[in-house]
């Protein structure tokens, strides 16, 4: 046997592929209308998730719930439809867009007050 030993190889380490995330802004812009419905007593809840293909922030009415709004961030879609969306708990996509906060604006609905005669 001679001195020498032969090279130890070991796996090359791939970097983890990046993560779609919102940005500060964004999350500030998105948190503004959720506290805002926080206070009015209509959500609880929510979650942040981040992948590689979308970010998502999760709206949930009670913990534990499926939740009832997704506000999400797919840059894939940026030059088509647009990178935002406001996705129902059905799967429905209530608005889609380019600028987060046109798309925010879904929950801008205003409530309409009648008055009741004497």
């Amino acid at each position: 046997m001679s001195g020498t030993a032969a090279p130890i190889s070991t796996p090359a380490h791939k970097p983890a592929p990046p993560m779609v995330a919102f940005h500060r802004t964004e999350l500030s812009q998105i948190l503004k209308v959720y506290g805002r419905m926080v206070a009015a007593g209509e959500w609880r809840d929510y979650a942040i998730d981040h992948a590689r293909e979308q970010a998502v922030f999760s709206i949930y009415r009670r913990m534990g719930e499926v939740p009832m709004f997704r506000v999400t961030k797919t840059p894939k879609l940026a030059r088509r439809q647009g990178a935002y969306a406001v996705v129902s708990a059905q799967g429905i996509i209530l608005k889609r867009g380019h600028d987060l906060e046109t798309v925010l604006r879904v929950f801008d609905k205003k409530r309409h007050l009648s008055v009741v005669g004497d």
